[in-house]
């Protein structure tokens, strides 16, 4: 029984190379982004990976990475999920503006608190915890139980939905948060004990990363 769990952050967003705070907001991939997605297919398939199901939220940068991988490794005819529960976290007041723009207005600290930290809210939006409260259960109720039962499951989502699971998954505390970074379509691979805890991590090399 394999009890394969891959996570995969979106390819880079077009809102991503204009440094801009993209939270629910629905911006495609660019050139490159749907390039890194095709690779992290590339390097599933290359290191023998295969999947039964996956599982996405609701936005079209994700849901266009899972279909580009799965396209890649030629798995385009299986269940795919979408959920927004998976979705990025709301950043209220601050989506569409500028990161620059915004640590301008309100200060480096402050910014960074917003960006990085596990229970400091922008104004009007999610923090990290308010955000794992919805993917935690998204993941103990739909996503695990697949897993558990020896099915192989992708999950393509967002940097701060997957830092909430990734949290989960490598028992992080709260003061590891800040420096969890989810680089955009590199997947992470996981394999699960009989207990759901991790029995192994491997975070896989793409072609032309250098490792």
């Amino acid at each position: 029984m394999e009890r394969l769990l891959v996570l995969v952050r979106h390819g880079q967003s077009e809102w991503n190379l204009k440094n801009l705070f993209t939270g629910w907001r629905d911006p495609d991939l660019t050139e490159r982004g749907v390039a890194e997605a095709r690779a992290a297919g590339t390097a599933l398939r290359r290191d023998g990976y295969g999947f039964d199901a996956a599982f996405t939220s609701e936005l079209v940068r994700a849901q266009r990475t899972c279909s580009l991988i799965l396209e890649e490794m030629g798995l385009q005819g299986i269940p795919v999920a979408r959920d927004r529960a998976l979705n990025e976290r709301d950043y209220g007041d601050l989506v569409g503006l500028n990161k620059d723009d915004a640590r301008a207005r309100w200060g480096e600290a402050q910014v960074h608190a917003w960006r990085r930290s596990y229970d400091v809210r922008p104004p009007g939006g999610e923090s990290l915890k308010d955000t794992a409260a919805r993917v935690l259960p998204c993941y103990i109720t739909a996503i695990l139980p697949r897993v558990m039962a020896g099915e192989r499951v992708l999950v393509a989502a967002h940097g701060n939905s997957l830092r909430a699971l990734v949290m989960v998954l490598d028992r992080l505390g709260e003061d590891s948060v800040p420096d969890l970074q989810i680089k955009t379509g590199v997947p992470l691979v996981y394999r699960l004990n009989a207990d759901t805890t991790v029995a192994s991590k491997t975070v896989l090399a793409r072609d032309g990363d250098g490792a």
